[in-house]
C-alpha cells in the first residue's frame, strides 16, 4: 500500500477519531474529544490497539489533550486541502479520516467521531465480530447519550436508523461514526480514499466488489452533543446536507442532480416519515414525539442544504 505504513502484527485494532463537532467554528475545537478518549482508555479486555487523532493544526485545546492522553497518537495535518479550513464546511473531516487511516497499523481499522462515547466492551466486541464474521466492514449501533429534546432531534436526524435493536447481519450501509474495516478490504479500494474518505463511496465500492457489510448491535457508541443550540443545529444541518449532496453529485449525471434539486421541497416530509417509521420499530417512540418539532425544523434545514449542494458548481471545499 503505497505511502502507507504496513500492518504491525502486534496491533490488532487501530481506532481513528476525527473531530466533527467543530463544523461552525472559525477555529477547529477539540471540546468533545476528551470524553471519547477517556472512554477508549477505560475499555475492558481490549485487544492490542492504538488510538489516532488526526487534527487540523492549531486546533483549540489539542495540546492539553495530547499531554493528558500521552498514549494517543495525535497527528497534525497540514495538507493544502484543509489549510484553508473555514467555518461552515465539513469536507475537511473526510480528509482527516483519510490521513488517520493512512497512518494506522492495525489489522482492523475502526472509525469514531469526537462526540462518540464507546461502550466499555466496544473494542473487544469489534474484534469478536470480525473474527466470527467474514464481512469486510462491521458497523455498530449508535445511541443517544443526552436526554434532551434537541439532542434527541439531532440524534434522530443523524443516527436514528442505528438505534438498537438493529438487525444483525448483512447490511447495505454502515456509519463512519461507528464501524471497523478489515485492512485488506480497505486497501483493496485505497485509491478511492487516498485523499478523502467518504463513507458512501468506499462502502459502495466494497459492495460492488462483492464484499459484505454487516451490523452488530453489541458494538455500541453513545452520541454526546452537549453544546448545541437550535440555531447551531439548524446551521450544521444545512452544511451537512449540502456536503452530502455535493458528494452524491460526483456519482450521478448532471440531469439527475437537477431532478433531485427540484424534488427537494418534498424531502422534509420523506425524511421525517422515515425517521418516524424507524422510531416506531425501536423503543423510544415517546422521545421521538417529544423531539418532533425540533426534528421537523432540522429536516427542513438539511433539505435546503441538499438543494444548494445539487445546484452548486464545482467540488466542495473544506
Amino acid at each position: 500500500m503505497s505511502a502507507r505504513e504496513s500492518a504491525d502484527t502486534t496491533l490488532v485494532l487501530s481506532v481513528v477519531v476525527v473531530i466533527v463537532s467543530d463544523t461552525l467554528r472559525t477555529r477547529a475545537h477539540a471540546g468533545h474529544l476528551a470524553g471519547c478518549l477517556e472512554a477508549l482508555r477505560e475499555q475492558r479486555d481490549p485487544p492490542a490497539l492504538e488510538v489516532i487523532v488526526p487534527y487540523v493544526r492549531d486546533t483549540e485545546g489539542i495540546d492539553a489533550l495530547a499531554r493528558e492522553f500521552s498514549e494517543v497518537r495525535f497527528i497534525a495535518v497540514d495538507d493544502p486541502s484543509i489549510a484553508v479550513r473555514r467555518a461552515g464546511s465539513r469536507e475537511h473531516h473526510d480528509v482527516l479520516r483519510a490521513r488517520g487511516l493512512a497512518q494506522a497499523r492495525g489489522e482492523l481499522l475502526a472509525l469514531l467521531e469526537d462526540h462518540a462515547r464507546p461502550d466499555a466492551h466496544w473494542c473487544a466486541n469489534i474484534v469478536s465480530a470480525h473474527r466470527k464474521d467474514g464481512a469486510a466492514v462491521v458497523g455498530g449501533a449508535i445511541e443517544n447519550g443526552i436526554d434532551r429534546p434537541l439532542a434527541w432531534a439531532v440524534y434522530y436526524c443523524d443516527f436514528g436508523r442505528y438505534q438498537n435493536p438493529i438487525p444483525a447481519g448483512p447490511s447495505s450501509f454502515a456509519s463512519d461514526a461507528n464501524s471497523a474495516y478489515k485492512r485488506s478490504a480497505l486497501e483493496s479500494v485505497s485509491t478511492l480514499w487516498a485523499e478523502s474518505f467518504r463513507e458512501g463511496v468506499v462502502n459502495g465500492a466494497l459492495l460492488a466488489a462483492g464484499k459484505t457489510l454487516a451490523l452488530r448491535g453489541e458494538i455500541i457508541v453513545y452520541q454526546h452533543r452537549t453544546d448545541l443550540t437550535l440555531g447551531d443545529a439548524l446551521a450544521e444541518r444545512f452544511v451537512w446536507g449540502r456536503s452530502y449532496a455535493r458528494t452524491r453529485s460526483t456519482l450521478i449525471p448532471a440531469s439527475k442532480r437537477f431532478v433531485y434539486a427540484l424534488a427537494s421541497p418534498l424531502l422534509p416530509a420523506v425524511l421525517f416519515l422515515r425517521m418516524a417509521s424507524n422510531a416506531c420499530k425501536r423503543r423510544h417512540l415517546g422521545t421521538f414525539m417529544a423531539a418532533a418539532p425540533f426534528t421537523a425544523l432540522l429536516t427542513l434545514s438539511w433539505s435546503a442544504g441538499e438543494c444548494a449542494g445539487y445546484l452548486a458548481r464545482g467540488p466542495a471545499k473544506p
